[in-house]
């Protein structure tokens, strides 16, 4: 079934805390600007592959949860495909690995998280996959604000984290981690597209 991807690049530039330490070599990442890289690479390819897919925060600020969600709905209103909401970010916390979030509950988030998982486990056999099988399946359930205010299928990705240098933050700001973070996501896409 075909669909409209949502991407939303999360946080912005003023967005207190949201980068990596400075690491001994001088390197800083910066969650926006990582995030925006990704959906960029995301986009790129999704137009390659003819899948139908936008970026919904366009500015390098940050966009209010609210405004997001909002713009999201405005799309999906004036749309006449089923729409799915992707939000990209890097992790913090002390942890290593990906992860996949949806709402709290079954809900049709749940199955196109479980194909995320999937293709994160095979791309990434040297990452770790951060999931919580307690009801069934591979991802993480939370009340974000994103996940349990848009009016489809939602979904919140951190493809690493950003406080830890090896192997997280080294291929977060490197091109070729992009490029496999970013090839890894539309690769689910992708699969979901064809499903």
């Amino acid at each position: 079934m075909r669909r409209l991807w949502l991407l939303d690049p999360g946080h912005g530039i003023d967005t207190a805390g949201k980068r990596s330490p400075l690491w001994d070599d001088g390197r800083q990442l910066e969650e926006w600007e990582f995030n925006r890289a990704i959906v960029r690479r995301i986009l790129a390819l999704c137009r390659a592959g003819d899948v139908a897919a936008v970026d919904i925060v366009h500015d390098e600020v940050d966009v209010p949860l609210g405004e997001r969600v909002q713009r999201a709905h405005t799309i999906a209103d004036a749309s006449n495909l089923p729409c799915v909401y992707l939000s990209i970010h890097a992790n913090a916390g002390g942890g290593t690995g990906w992860e996949v979030w949806t709402s709290r509950g079954q809900t049709g988030s749940d199955a196109l998280a479980s194909v995320f998982a999937r293709h994160a486990t095979a791309y990434m056999p040297d990452m770790v996959v951060r999931c919580d099988y307690s009801d069934g399946d591979p991802d993480k359930e939370s009340s974000f604000y994103v996940l349990r205010r848009t009016r489809m299928d939602a979904l919140l990705v951190e493809l690493a984290f950003m406080d830890r240098l090896d192997p997280d933050c080294r291929a977060l700001m490197s091109e070729a981690g992009r490029d496999h973070f970013a090839a890894m996501t539309y690769n689910a896409i992708a699969e979901i597209e064809e499903g």
